[in-house]
């Protein structure tokens, strides 16, 4: 896309708020003493929403990958994929060391050098959609000369044999190998999806929303998640409703769309950084004896949601204002490095 519309921001605004509020409900508030109905509820929803949040994601990702994937020297993409593997190494240490301080918290987290190796290899953490994208890029790179024809009814069949728990119990692994189909989607249909957003309306919007509901009701009614196919469409319908309903946000609802949008460009740091501050507090609301009561269940995950992102964001500004923004991307203090070194090379060693 030469010209930067304002909807996928909209999206992965959307998206990111997604995976806080998940983490919130999912990892504190189904936890809290006297937690009832009301947060039944909320994880209820939550669920729903699993074919929607990550693989939009990822669709919006690989619609923005095509320059890296496609330039000729292919130094962009191992640019792209070193950063990101750069960060979550960074990450998955700091959060290892952090959430020590939070020995309750149930997420995962290494005990041993052992641990700590899988989850930078082959278990990925919490921090998977960066292991992910980084893999992504690569693959894309390697298949980018075989017809979309052929790769994308392969990612179909690899997503499906993910989706039917037939991979090992390596964390993450399995959402790794799931969602490669919507970010070589978005890279290889890019055009399509734009012209779809830009043409959809309200109707289109609703029976697409009303599909989703409909057809996530029917599986979850059947238990046909693992059935061979099955997530991969359902995830399919759901990315649809998705682009359709913030493509309509962003064109006729500013108030929503605006703060949507400047979320979406900010949607790294938010990312590594929210399972701390959300550790800290479930520590810090154990330790004063919380218990849930229906009016509080029903307001906590969005305030919650709000407060975690925030922090983010604050916390984000003053890494950046401490000169630590080699954090979020690591190559930043390589090319400084590299530029001394060639400063004090002899020139037969500069190429």
């Amino acid at each position: 896309m030469n010209t930067r519309v304002g909807w996928p921001d909209v999206a992965k605004g959307l998206c990111i708020i997604l995976v806080v509020l998940w983490h919130v409900v999912t990892k504190h508030a189904i936890d809290v003493p006297g937690a009832g109905p009301v947060t039944d509820a909320w994880a209820t929803l939550n669920a729903q929403l699993l074919p929607l949040r990550m693989p939009l994601f990822f669709l919006i990702s690989g619609m923005f990958a095509g320059r890296a994937v496609l330039a000729p020297d292919g130094t962009s993409w191992r640019r792209r994929a070193g950063r990101l593997l750069s960060v979550y190494v960074i990450w998955v240490l700091i959060q290892t060391a952090v959430l020590a301080l939070a020995p309750d918290f149930d997420t995962a987290r290494a005990t041993d050098g052992w641990e700590l190796l899988a989850q930078l290899t082959i278990s990925p953490t919490n921090l998977w959609y960066l292991l992910a994208l980084a893999a992504y890029l690569g693959i894309a790179r390697l298949t980018r000369e075989l017809p979309t024809a052929f790769v994308l009814p392969v990612a179909f069949a690899v997503a499906s044999f993910a989706a039917a728990g037939l991979l090992p119990d390596l964390g993450n692994l399995w959402q790794v190998v799931q969602n490669l189909i919507f970010f070589l989607a978005g890279l290889r249909l890019r055009d399509p999806v734009v012209r779809f957003a830009a043409s959809t309306g309200m109707l289109r919007a609703l029976a697409l929303a009303a599909a989703f509901a409909g057809a996530t009701a029917v599986v979850g009614v059947l238990g046909m998640r693992a059935w061979p196919g099955v997530w991969p469409v359902l995830a399919g319908v759901a990315v649809a409703c998705g682009v359709a309903v913030c493509a309509l946000i962003d064109r006729h609802a500013p108030v929503l769309a605006r703060p949507l949008r400047w979320i979406g460009q900010r949607t790294l740091p938010i990312y590594v950084l929210h399972m701390i501050p959300l550790a800290l507090i479930d520590q810090a609301l154990r330790a004063s004896g919380w218990r849930a009561i229906p009016v509080v269940e029903a307001i906590a995950p969005v305030v919650l949601t709000a407060v975690v992102i925030a922090l983010c964001l604050a916390l984000h500004a003053a890494l950046i204002r401490a000169r630590l923004g080699v954090l979020f991307d690591p190559l930043v203090l390589w090319d400084r490095l590299w530029r001394g070194r060639r400063d004090v090379l002899p020139s037969a060693y500069m190429g």
